[in-house]
This record gives C-alpha cells, structure tokens and sequence, in this order.
C-alpha cells in the first residue's frame, strides 16, 4: 500500500470523499425516503446562527484603559498610554480624545505649563471643534489658578468670541457659556481686588435674563464686591433685597453679616446691632441647614460688630451682642473670651458688682480646664480676670477711702457746763 496517499491535504480528502458520495446518492435516488419524523421539524424550526459581534477596536479599548487609569489617579499609566496611542495612525476621532484626556491627566498632575501647550495644540490641531470653546474655558481657568490672571481673562474674553464664530445650533448652550465666561471675568476681577470692575460685571450679567439659573449666587458674589467698596449705601440695599428675595438661601448668614457691617459703616449702629441679633438667635431649622457656615457667620458678625461697637464707645450695644454670642457655645475655649469682653463693656460703664461677677463667672470654670491641654491665651484670660477681679476690689477700697478722707469733719460739740456753772 502506498503511504502518500495518507499525507494529502485536508481539502483534497474532503473533495475525494465529496465525489465519492455524490455518486453513491445518484444511484440511491430512486429509493423510497424514510418519513423524516419529528426530529426533521425540530432542524427546521432551529434560528439561524447569530452573528459574531465585532471585535473591539484596540485603540479605543487603550484609550478607555487610560481613562480608567486617570479615575484611579495612576497619572503615570495614564499619560504612557495616552503618548502611545498619539504615536499610532489612530483615526482622528482617537487622536483626539486621546490628546484632550492628556490634558486632563497632566493638569491633574501638576504640571499647568505642559497642560497649557497641551490645549493649544488642541486647538491649532481642531480649530473647528465644537467643544473649543469649552477648551479656551479649560485654559482660563488654568491661568487664574497660575496666577496671570491678565492672560485668564483674554482667554474668558475668547469663549464668547470662539463660540459666536463656531454658530452652534445649540442656543442654550451659547447663552450658559456666555453667562459662564462673564462670571469668570468678574470673578477674576474680585480674586484682583478690581472689586469696582467686579461689580459692573456681576451687575450686567443680572441685567440679562440668561442668568436665571445663576441670579441667587451672582446677587452674593456683587454684594461681596459693593461691600469692599467706600459707598456702602448700594450694600445695604442689595443686601436688603437678597434678604427679602432669597429668605431660605444657604447664603443668608454671610448677607446678613455684609449688611449689619455697611449699616455700621454708616454710622447706623442700631440697626447694625439688630441684625447682627437676627443673625445669633436664627431659628434652629435654618441653623441645621449648614451648621458649621452658620457658626463661623455668626461668630464673625457678633465679634467684628461687638468689637467695633465698643471702640466706638457704644458700650450698651456691645454689651447685648456678647452676651448673646456667649449662647452660641457652652465650652470654655468660647464663653471665657466674650465673657471678659462683656466684664470689659461693664467695667466702662462702672457696674462694677456686675463687673466682678462676671470675672468670678470666668475663673469658675478654671476646675474644667487641663492644665496640658488649656491654650496659652485661655490660661492668660484666667489670670487677666484674676487680676481685674483684685484691681476692681482695691479700687473700690481706694475709692471709699478717699471719700471719706473728702468728708468735711462734723463742727466740734461743746462740752456740757459743770456743776455750778453760770
């Protein structure tokens, strides 16, 4: 027997045994066929093999691994990943996915100047990409936190322009991007102490009905800037509208205290002690709103107000507002301070008693301070309240002293006449 035959290839054994049963059906074809039965049906009814889902392509699955990579902050696989995406022939959509999340990946690691050249050649590369003004937004806000806020505004100013040259069918978008850039401008010119030009801005962006979605934060961000202004007048009045507009806003506290602090600056010290009052006793559902941004407004105002007050010689005021803010915290760290204030305020006004019991008040509460974890301006409150606590009680025995070295003498009485007398 000849072994060649053994060793022909697959497709030939399959085309020689193809042959030999075309003949055999040939001569088997006149033949009765079987009934096919119910198993002929089940192949008849059987779908027909599904189609093979496309294979993934590998460059979008790379670029996908990098931006995995980039959420789990491994920057260093990330921008790898990226550069060897960008050395390929990747198609353009690829390329440039992959050149925007570069920029993204070296912005996030630190490195502001590559991520800047970065977006630039973004935008040399795709000049008429639609999220080029997005892209110059990005690159604004990257030279504000640089610090050459000149350059950050010219970008701000290149949104509107790029976005109006693009003529996106999205109007609403244009309108939210336009509003977006002003704001950036506006509040560049505050974080430059510009709080003048700040103020236009953030005024002329209310004037346009756009802002709606912004109005309640644009109002705070132009009352912060009208109020490192000399006219305190306009703060007053916006503030006073905010407060009317806005009851229920997160913000109220700071309003409030900006406008208890321009009522001060126009020498309206009641009405600046008022709200200042309003702000201390909020009610307890707004003050469990934000409770840590309520305390810090409302122990900035009372001190800065209270403080103020009392240079100014309004003692009374003063005195209301620091005992109300000695409500605000029970511990020491807190009520010994604006305790002293307020034995300060009564020593001017010589209520002397209630002066040395509220020194008494303060070094009552020496048994519930460690001695390793009391501050050094805690312990040196108790003894300044010591102290004035023992200078009040000299003083007053100095003073009753001298009064009674000031009385004038009682006139002699003459003695009486002796016995036989005339």
């Amino acid at each position: 027997m000849n072994t060649s035959s053994l060793t022909l290839p697959l497709g030939l054994v399959l085309l020689g045994l193809g042959s030999s049963l075309s003949a055999e059906m040939v001569d088997t074809n006149a033949m009765a066929k079987p009934d096919p039965g119910p198993a002929a049906s089940v192949l008849v009814d059987d779908p027909a093999p599904a189609t093979p889902p496309p294979r993934p392509d590998p460059l979008e699955s790379k670029l996908a691994f990098a931006r995995d990579e980039h959420l789990k902050k491994d920057l260093a696989v990330a921008t790898q990943t990226l550069q060897e995406i960008l050395q390929t022939n990747a198609p353009v959509e690829i390329q440039r996915a992959a050149l925007y999340e570069l920029a993204l990946v070296t912005e996030d690691d630190n490195m502001p100047i590559r991520a800047q050249q970065i977006l630039s050649q973004y935008i040399h590369l795709y000049p008429d990409d639609p999220s080029t003004p997005d892209i110059l937004l990005r690159q604004g806000l990257l030279f504000r936190k640089m610090g050459v806020n000149n350059l950050a505004i010219s970008k701000f100013y290149a949104v509107m322009s790029s976005a109006l040259k693009l003529k996106l069918d999205n109007l609403d978008y244009y309108k939210k991007l336009v509003v977006r850039a002003q704001t950036e401008i506006a509040d560049t010119y505050f974080l430059d102490a510009k709080f003048s030009e700040a103020a236009e801005y953030y005024n002329r962006i209310l004037h346009s009905s756009d802002a709606d979605d912004n109005r309640e934060l644009l109002n705070v961000k132009l009352i912060r800037s009208l109020s490192y202004l000399t006219n305190q007048v306009e703060t007053v009045g916006k503030a006073q509208n905010f407060l009317t507009q806005f009851p229920k806003s997160n913000f109220l506290p700071e309003v409030r205290f900006l406008y208890a602090s321009g009522l001060k600056s126009l020498g309206r010290n009641q009405d600046s002690m008022k709200q200042v009052l309003l702000l201390l006793q909020s009610q307890q559902e707004n003050v469990s709103k934000d409770p840590a941004t309520w305390m810090y407004w409302q122990r900035r105002a009372g001190n800065e107000i209270a403080n103020q007050l009392y240079k100014d010689g309004d003692f009374l005021d003063a005195l209301q507002i620091y005992l109300s803010l000695a409500d605000l915290d029970k511990s020491p760290d807190w009520q010994v301070p604006v305790w002293y204030q307020a034995g300060m305020v009564y020593e001017q006004l010589q209520q002397w008693q209630k002066a040395t019991d509220t020194y008494s008040q303060i070094l009552g509460r020496q048994p519930e301070l460690a001695p390793t974890n009391t501050s050094p301006t805690l312990a040196s409150l108790m003894d300044m309240a010591r102290w004035r606590q023992d200078y009040i009680a000299w003083a007053q025995k100095a003073r009753a002293s001298t009064v009674a070295l000031q009385s004038p003498a009682p006139p002699d009485t003459p003695n009486p006449p002796g016995p036989g007398a005339r």
